[in-house]
């Protein structure tokens, strides 16, 4: 049987509002609030799952109704900073901690994306044969393929391998030159930018801006001119308004004693150790482990690249507990006991 907890959707700016103060702070379908001074964490009574358990279609189900509920609340006009999907806290005491440890943080998050919304752009090519078909007419490109055609050997997979390179190349500058068009064009409008992976060869540009809540239809009809200065070849799509998903979406992690002092132990560290004794006892490490530095070690390749990995998860550890150890605003000298860590377990984040 998993256990009760609660579900983390996002935080907002409760601050004066009578609506999110008990015991009128249930929103609708379970959804409610629990304050800390003048932010609320959204939340609901649900059992503790695990997300990495979740089969496809259960992982897009909850995907999709954790985005449902922010965007609800968003459209109720509040400034909402989305939580990591799959977040939990044991009980209302605990997500208080939460609020307490990332306060400062969610404050100034809250400033940053007031009045503020998400677009999501994305652009393809319209013709994709088409393109192609034009980069194969490509002078370089043409003649070597002339070239080849022309040995009686006939093409080897190294000749195809260096043609595709060529096409791949010239793609890619075509993609650039249309980025560096639309970001430019887009920039001036928004506060920040953010350019995600991707999708497949079609696909031009993956970007999300974050801009002024009353610049949405001026943000669309800029598009709308760059449909038309790139000659109609790219397929535009934008959807929006969201909350600032890609921006300041926050991480809330709880690291165990039992990981902080292995990472401890496995960079050969003492109960107490600075910021830059960490650092320096990683850089030992590493570089003992790293297979460019360590080429006449008696391990195998396997046995060198798992240590290496071992001493770089460590590392990571122990600065996400530093980390949350500067936010319980207890200085730069870390200790390492179980007492200590009881007070400095909770990490609160944006998420990278």
């Amino acid at each position: 049987m998993s256990e009760a907890a609660k579900y983390f959707y996002g935080i907002i700016d409760s601050k004066g509002d009578g609506r999110l103060s008990p015991p009128e702070n249930r929103i609708s379908g379970g959804i409610y609030t629990i304050p800390y001074q003048d932010i609320s964490a959204l939340v609901s009574d649900s059992p503790k799952v695990d997300c990495a358990s979740l089969s496809r279609e259960a992982l897009a189900r909850l995907l999709l109704n954790h985005q449902q509920v922010i965007e609800k609340i968003m459209s109720l006009e509040y400034a909402v900073i989305p939580v990591k999907l799959g977040s939990f806290a044991g009980d209302e005491a605990e997500v208080k901690a939460i609020l307490q440890k990332g306060y400062a943080l969610m404050r100034d998050i809250i400033t940053k994306i007031s009045d503020k919304i998400e677009i999501d752009l994305a652009a393809t090519w319209c013709d994709f044969a088409a393109v192609l078909h034009e980069i194969g007419e490509d002078a370089a490109i043409k003649g070597l393929k002339e070239e080849l055609l022309s040995i009686h050997e006939g093409i080897t997979v190294d000749d195809q391998i260096k043609v595709g390179a060529m096409i791949k190349n010239v793609l890619d500058k075509k993609r650039e030159d249309y980025v560096f068009l639309i970001q430019n064009t887009l920039n001036v409008m928004s506060h920040e930018f953010k350019v995600h992976d991707l999708m497949d060869d079609k696909m031009v540009i993956n970007a999300a801006f974050l801009i002024d809540k009353d610049m949405y239809k001026d943000f669309e009809r800029k598009v709308e001119e760059l449909n038309i200065r790139c000659g109609e070849k790219l397929r535009f799509r934008l959807v929006g308004p969201l909350p600032p998903y890609s921006f300041y979406t926050l991480e809330i992690k709880k690291l165990s004693f039992e990981e902080v002092d292995w990472a401890r132990k496995k960079l050969n560290l003492p109960s107490f150790s600075s910021k830059e004794e960490i650092k320096k006892a990683f850089r030992r490490a590493a570089f003992s482990f790293h297979p460019d530095t360590n080429p006449d070690a008696n391990l195998d390749t396997a046995d060198v690249k798992k240590a290496f990995n071992e001493v770089t998860a460590a590392y990571k550890t122990l600065c996400e507990y530093c980390l949350a150890f500067e936010q319980s605003g207890q200085g730069n000298e870390y200790s390492f006991r179980e007492e200590k860590w009881e007070e400095n377990a909770l990490l609160v984040r944006v998420k990278e």
